[in-house]
């Protein structure tokens, strides 16, 4: 099976150092060179995580960096001094966990570059006594993913500084510095420089993740635990073949709605008309289908008989063959219900279906998921995942199907590779965000049916790339879930 192109392996710390070790070949000029190139990426990072806040990069910031011995705290250097650069109102304070005589060569060289660029102004080392009162961000660069513990009083009294000063963003570089030792480092964000490593996974004090690609990877790096890059949206961003028309870019057909949750199905449609697919076909409760498609209209919306409660109702069928004989790909389940009558119909589509399927929210029942012969992606969130996979261990997952399990690091499970995603966080924690996504992916696999993994990550990129980009417009409070719809257009076109 071949690995989706815009993934890297995700690899454990001894790993991750003989990898580091063999590309480097302990030639200092790269390592350097490697080191710079965190250090742009990690002050990018900053600039534009301090926005999800209330802090501001504006004007004259607090920024403290803690240091160790070597090229953690080297990139923390080179990162400050990057945001120095961008903006000169900086001042920057700079803690050595171990004293500066300390340094091992690079990070001495990058504690001088700092100094160089911002002078006894704006650059100053101080002890530990001086650490008070509010910053705007925090760097821990104390011990990067080769830490063993226990952690150091000396290092523990630092961070326990930091946690009760007040603090904009408290940022770890590569993993937070002591883990999960009791003291060690709370980071709000870790940037990942390089290689993702397998225990930020499982690492609440790493708050959000970012990964950060300094170009370690070739193309076709192997490994079955893998992070998801922005690059699997680059296919979107090329220009259509000349001589399509909608019918060449897919059909989606979706199945959902009631009168009791009938927000759902108009979420998954709108961000299906946004995938990129030709054509979507809606099947919906009579009583929605012409507030719809005034709303959208898009979109087919094709009115079916109710049952009394408001659900689809089993007369259905003849509408359902229609559309059936024209779609590409369906999506079952968003405010579906589950009536019996409707869970019923829903069955008899399934067991007949030949093309592939997305199995969302209501449709994603014990009994459902592995009828019929279909390829197909199954959506859960958690409490849905053990619901379809009962008495689910680690390691489990539905059989012959491509899964994305959602959560605060959304893994897609396909044939045995697992891929993760960072993108998106705390933003998605709101209700409706699954039914975007949903449609999203519907609308990928139906553009491109052969693949559904490739359907599954691009919906979940784009998803949650849109939400980073609302967090850093809006914040994460008082925004509403459909604004991720306006940010589609630009996760595509922004360099």
């Amino acid at each position: 099976m071949a690995l989706l192109a815009g993934s890297h392996p995700i690899l454990d710390c001894t790993a991750a150092a003989d990898y580091e070790r063999d590309l480097l070949g302990g030639d200092e000029t790269r390592e350097w060179q490697a080191m710079r190139a965190a250090g742009r990426a990690i002050a990018r990072g900053i600039l534009d995580d301090l926005k999800i806040g209330s802090a501001s990069s504006n004007g004259s910031c607090r920024l403290l960096v803690l240091v160790g011995k070597g090229h953690n705290g080297g990139d923390a250097l080179l990162a400050a001094a990057e945001l120095l650069t961008a903006n000169p109102a900086w001042k920057i304070e700079v803690g050595f966990g171990f004293g500066q005589n300390s340094l091992r060569p690079l990070a001495l060289a990058a504690w001088r570059e700092l100094q160089a660029r911002g002078g006894s102004a704006r650059v100053q080392a101080v002890r530990l006594a001086q650490v008070e009162g509010a910053y705007h961000v925090v760097i821990d660069g104390v011990f990067g993913f080769q830490f063993r513990p226990p952690l150091p009083s000396a290092v523990a009294a630092w961070f326990k500084r930091v946690k009760e000063a007040t603090v904009g963003l408290r940022v770890a570089v590569d993993l937070p510095s002591g883990r999960q030792e009791t003291g060690g480092f709370q980071a709000d964000v870790t940037y990942a420089t390089g290689i993702m490593k397998s225990p930020l996974l499982e690492f609440p004090a790493a708050g959000r993740l970012r990964y950060l690609d300094l170009g370690f990877w070739a193309p076709a790096a192997e490994g079955d635990s893998r992070v998801l890059t922005e690059s699997v949206l680059d296919p979107l961003r090329a220009l259509r073949p000349f001589c399509s028309d909608k019918r060449t870019n897919g059909h989606l057909a979706v199945v959902g709605g009631s009168r009791t949750f009938p927000g759902a199905v108009a979420m998954s449609v709108a961000a299906a008309l946004q995938s990129g697919v030709g054509l979507v076909s809606a099947l919906v409760p009579e009583s929605l289908a012409a507030a719809y498609a005034a709303r959208w209209p898009e979109a087919m919306w094709v009115g079916c008989p109710e049952t009394p409660d408001g659900s689809i109702a089993m007369e259905s069928g003849l509408l359902l063959q229609t559309v059936k004989a024209r779609a590409t790909a369906w999506l079952i389940g968003p405010g579906l219900g589950r009536e019996s009558e409707t869970m019923a119909w829903v069955t008899d589509m399934v067991n007949t279906c030949r093309v592939p399927l997305v199995l969302d929210a209501d449709a994603l029942q014990p009994e459902l998921v592995s009828r019929g012969r279909a390829p197909r992606i199954l959506t859960p969130h958690q409490g849905e995942f053990e619901r379809i996979v009962p008495g689910a261990t680690a390691g489990s997952w539905p059989a012959q199907a491509v899964t994305v399990l959602k959560g605060p690091i959304t893994r897609i499970h396909d044939a045995g590779t697992i891929y993760h995603s960072v993108f998106g966080g705390p933003m998605l924690a709101r209700g409706g965000s699954g039914d975007l996504l949903a449609g999203l992916i519907g609308g990928r696999l139906a553009a491109n049916p052969e693949n559904l993994a490739q359907a599954a990550a691009q919906g979940v990129v784009w998803h949650g790339l849109a939400a980073d980009r609302v967090a850093r417009r809006w914040g994460e409070v008082a925004v509403r879930t459909t604004a991720l719809l306006d940010e589609l257009n630009g996760v595509l076109r922004d360099e």
